[in-house]
């Protein structure tokens, strides 16, 4: 599945689709069943070419579970998610589980601090869309290997600041208003899956700005952010590619620059 698209802005990485199936794609990457893995590490390999794939027992961790649509794997999380995300949970790391995991992750002890404290950290995780696909697997795949009987369900770019621009300012070119686009809080496999899938299931879809989490940063080149369209809202911007600024000077401009680099 050819992009116009990303003929247009020229990203450094190929665009992904998300594909909700009860078809594991053959070759595909996968986590070992209920081992630790990140999901936005496969985000970095599907849009390096290879396609990753991801079930129940092989989401990663609890927040990767709950990103990709699986259900609230946070109650599965030990020492709760909401200290996690805060102040952390020295109690539950004096226990023999609790010390046993802080070994390998100490900040189950000592929290993130991304927000100030458990109770408003817990408000925001009830906050979540909360959802669970109906299929088996959920699959990363590069877009161009995307087969004419596959449907995404999200579409992801890897955008530097300048084609972040082209994105949001298409995102609004044949829409009403200037709230077209999102950056919500939350973590790069929420980003790009059910706060994508929420917006995909509403009459007017909004794109989704995300990888805006701290702890997977180090993950992607310091330009790069994600912005993840619901299917629908992405072919609405692909019929606008032609007759837009992408092919005025101003934009081949910006090309030339990034070309320049």
């Amino acid at each position: 599945m050819k992009s116009k698209i990303a003929q247009a802005i020229q990203p450094k990485y190929l665009p992904v689709a998300v594909i909700l199936t009860n078809e594991k794609p053959q070759g595909a990457t996968q986590f070992q069943e209920n081992k630790f893995g990140c999901v936005a590490a496969m985000l970095n390999v599907a849009a390096k070419g290879r396609t990753a794939a991801f079930d129940r027992k092989t989401f990663g961790c609890p927040g990767g579970g709950v990103g990709l649509g699986f259900g609230n794997q946070y109650t599965n999380f030990p020492g709760r998610i909401e200290n996690f995300l805060s102040t952390g949970n020295p109690e539950f790391c004096k226990t023999e589980l609790g010390q046993k995991l802080v070994q390998q992750m100490p900040l189950l002890e000592d929290g993130e601090h991304y927000l100030k404290n458990p109770e408003i950290a817990k408000k925001m995780v009830g906050s979540m869309p909360m959802t669970d696909v109906p299929t088996e697997y959920v699959v990363f795949k590069p877009l161009e290997n995307v087969a004419e009987d596959e449907v995404p369900h999200v579409v992801i770019f890897l955008a530097n600041p300048d084609q972040l621009t082209a994105l949001v300012v298409l995102a609004h070119y044949e829409r009403d208003g200037y709230d077209n686009v999102i950056a919500p809080f939350g973590s790069a496999c929420q980003h790009i899956g059910i706060v994508t899938y929420q917006e995909g299931e509403s009459e007017k879809p909004r794109a989704v700005i995300g990888l805006t989490d701290i702890t997977i940063r180090k993950m992607f080149d310091k330009d790069i952010l994600s912005f993840s369209v619901p299917y629908k809202m992405y072919l609405e911007m692909e019929a606008n590619v032609e007759g837009s600024f992408l092919k005025e000077h101003g934009w081949e401009n910006i090309l030339k620059r990034n070309q320049n680099v």
